[in-house]
């Protein structure tokens, strides 16, 4: 197997606290999927909902995904003041969370 060229894909898993609403989740997707105009080492963003039918998401029911063309891409990321200012406000509606940060890796047959 081979490493992706320095990309880097950062992963959150999330459960949203039950009395956070539905269109309270819309407006908290849309400003995380808004960080990738905002925030330059940020390259891409996507999201889901769990629709596995093994039943082992454990609780969480969203996943977000953010690559970065470095580690050191994520620490200025997490550091820059915009995703400080929206992660305060994102987190306090999540009763669960997990973070990975991971380099693909490249299959080759």
């Amino acid at each position: 197997m081979e490493e992706a060229k320095g990309v880097v894909k950062h992963v959150l898993l999330a459960k949203f606290k039950d009395e956070t609403t539905p269109e309270k989740i819309e407006e908290l997707i849309k400003g995380y999927a808004n960080l990738v105009n905002l925030i330059e080492p940020m390259k891409a963003f996507q999201w889901g909902k769990d629709v596995s039918i093994e039943n082992l998401h454990q609780g969480f029911t969203h996943v977000f995904e953010s690559t970065f063309e470095s580690t050191e891409g994520i620490a200025e990321y997490v550091a820059h003041p915009v995703h400080v200012e929206f992660a305060n406000l994102f987190l306090g509606h999540l009763e669960k969370v997990l973070v990975i940060d991971f380099k693909p890796m490249i299959a080759r047959c």
